[in-house]
């Protein structure tokens, strides 16, 4: 089971960049091109939480190790704060300017899980 695992978290860690980055293109889309793609930006962002979950339990079953659990918890801690962040754009824009600040520390934890993830399935192999 650990093999299969860890393969499954290292592909599961690159598909959550590769979603990331779409994310960061939904986003642009929407200031330029049409406010209604912010919709489609939020749904994946909905979507994206599932991921450090699985990688969490992925990681557990693989016995890939406490830093690879920390940094999907902190991705996980990080996609939760994007909702908060963006729950405060009328009320206190400066802090819900910290929505895209946030995303790209997301797309940072989730590189260097990846790359760690890739690096332990090739290690195992």
């Amino acid at each position: 089971m650990r093999p299969i695992a860890r393969n499954l978290h290292a592909g599961i860690a690159w598909l959550l960049v590769a979603v990331l980055v779409f994310q960061v293109w939904l986003a642009g889309r929407g200031v330029f091109e049409s406010p209604t793609i912010f919709i489609t930006h939020r749904d994946v962002g909905y979507m994206i939480s599932i991921l450090p979950v699985v990688l969490l339990v992925l990681g557990f079953l693989g016995g890939m190790g406490r830093r690879v659990a920390i940094m999907a918890a902190v991705i996980l801690g990080l996609v939760i704060l994007q909702s908060v962040f963006v729950a405060f754009r009328t009320s206190n824009p400066a802090m819900a300017a910290l929505h895209p600040v946030n995303a790209f520390l997301i797309l940072l934890v989730a590189v260097l899980l990846a790359r760690e993830s890739w690096g332990m399935r090739i290690a195992a192999a």
